[in-house]
């Protein structure tokens, strides 16, 4: 990204980071954002750039969609009026707008007039996997830097230079499709690939019957709703730098207290329904592997490169993997609808699917159990 480093010295007032999911533009805005509130342009060592790469920096605003939509409001009070404000600390203030093509038409409005007119020492960096969404007025007035997928040996190098065995970065990887911060967080994060797992106990209840469904509804909601307790407990240690002896909030950091804990909210507020779309992917990808297997496809063609398929019905496999991604589907576009009455119906589907196969072949079950990692 040498245009990038060019820039540091003498930014345009904003950038669209464009790409599609997983190709690195989100690391690499995280990266120009550090260099640019550094004072020696990026060290990546000094608080400035630990701050700003984990998006804690007080000159940092992070905007992302609340539900489908940014909404208008949220950009009033994260972009519109801290942009002609002073910054808590002196330097450049930084906004980051994740998943830009998400602004709804009134909350584009009012950050065209900040793109018309932006302060001095304001920078804005729009991420986005579907930049032809968003409206050609915001997209002219900003300098557009593209992202191509990155390649799975990439992803593999990359996480092995950091200390990550050979197996378990090409796990990762596959796993996550080559996105590489997905794929960094399933080799080295506390939950690892707790969540195969309990895609994995969720298909094997579901073969079992409409209890059995239900159950494995019920192990999914179970697991979501650890993590996000888990989750919970983080804002203490985002909040850290920003607070006195006595554990208040020092007063130039005020705002920015605010707005990590009002992040750290709607965090909290999406984990479960990350968590259960999370799982939900990860059965599709066991049940793509089983039909890729029942196919005749070799080793090297499966996602999760450490577990054997069973020999069941491509027919069942396929049934199941489209209730399941019906259920993605409609979570993704629906924000309302009942989580648990999704996963019931998809595993009510997945489990009809394999016992009507069940009165014409046998189908082992579980449907995917552990083996050796195929060379």
């Amino acid at each position: 990204m040498a245009f990038l480093q060019q820039a540091t010295a003498r930014p345009h007032h904003a950038y669209l980071f464009a790409g599609p999911e997983g190709c690195g533009k989100s690391l690499a805005a995280r990266a120009f954002a550090a260099a640019l509130l550094c004072k020696r342009g990026g060290c990546g060592e000094c608080r400035d750039c630990r701050l700003a790469l984990d998006d804690r920096h007080p000159n940092e605003f992070l905007v992302e969609p609340e539900g489908r939509e940014i909404h208008v409001e949220t950009v009033r009070s994260e972009v519109w009026h801290p942009a002609f404000r002073t910054a808590p600390e002196p330097g450049r203030k930084i906004f980051m707008i994740r998943e830009a093509d998400r602004l709804n038409p009134a909350a584009a409005d009012v950050l065209l007039k900040v793109l018309e007119e932006p302060p001095a020492d304001a920078i804005l960096l729009l991420l986005s996997a579907r930049p032809h969404e968003l409206p050609e007025t915001v997209l002219s007035r900003c300098h557009v830097v593209m992202f191509r997928p990155l390649a799975e040996g990439f992803v593999v190098r990359t996480l092995e230079g950091e200390g990550v065995s050979s197996a378990l970065a090409r796990l990762a990887a596959r796993l996550a499709g080559g996105n590489l911060g997905r794929a960094r967080r399933l080799a080295t994060g506390v939950d690892g690939l707790s969540f195969r797992d309990v895609a994995v106990e969720a298909l094997t209840r579901a073969a079992r019957g409409p209890s059995g469904a239900l159950a494995a509804a019920d192990a999914v909601l179970d697991a979501a709703a650890r993590y996000r307790k888990e989750l919970t407990g983080n804002l203490g240690k985002e909040l850290a730098p920003f607070l006195d002896e006595r554990g208040r909030p020092e007063e130039a950091y005020r705002g920015a207290v605010r707005r990590l804990e009002e992040r750290h909210k709607r965090r909290v507020t999406r984990a479960e329904r990350d968590y259960v779309d999370w799982v939900l992917l990860a059965v599709s990808a066991l049940l793509r592997d089983r039909i890729v297997a029942a196919l005749g496809g070799g080793g090297e063609l499966l996602i999760n490169l450490d577990r054997i398929p069973d020999g069941g019905s491509v027919a069942v496999a396929t049934r199941a993997l489209a209730a399941v991604e019906e259920a993605r589907a409609a979570l993704a576009e629906d924000m309302n609808l009942n989580p648990r009455l999704v996963l019931e119906r998809a595993f009510l589907r997945a489990g009809t699917a394999a016992r009507d196969t069940d009165r014409r072949e046998v189908v082992p079950a579980p449907w995917v159990h552990s083996a050796t990692p195929p060379e």
